[in-house]
């Protein structure tokens, strides 16, 4: 008459529970994660840039690799990341001017 009956396992060989090695650290990190104000406060200020640049990474088809082989597809990585970061800087103002590169102020 177990009111947990239902929720047992018919398997005849039992049930498994595998706890994670640092099941701990886990459990106080989610804690903190849940009750800490400054940490809510760093995650919600890191947050947005970090899924916005993903959301950019990933843009237009990039969700998949498009090579064979750990070293092309690592160099086709690093060349979009490039590429992302060097249309940024341009919609920044980045410009050419005697010779060296800067920053222009945006107008608005």
């Amino acid at each position: 008459d177990c009111p947990l009956r239902g929720r047992c396992t018919t398997s005849k060989t039992g049930r498994t529970l595998n706890v994670h090695a640092r099941h701990e650290l886990l459990t106080a990190a989610r804690h903190q994660a849940a009750t800490d104000p400054a940490w809510q406060d760093e995650y919600r200020r890191w947050r947005p840039p970090v899924e916005r640049a993903i959301a950019w990474l990933v843009a237009k088809g990039n969700r998949r690799v498009p090579y064979r082989g750990a070293i092309a597809n690592n160099l086709w990585l690093h060349h979009r990341a490039a590429a992302l970061n060097l249309r940024r800087l341009i919609n920044l103002g980045l410009a050419r001017a005697n010779g060296s590169w800067h920053l222009t102020p945006a107008t608005a």
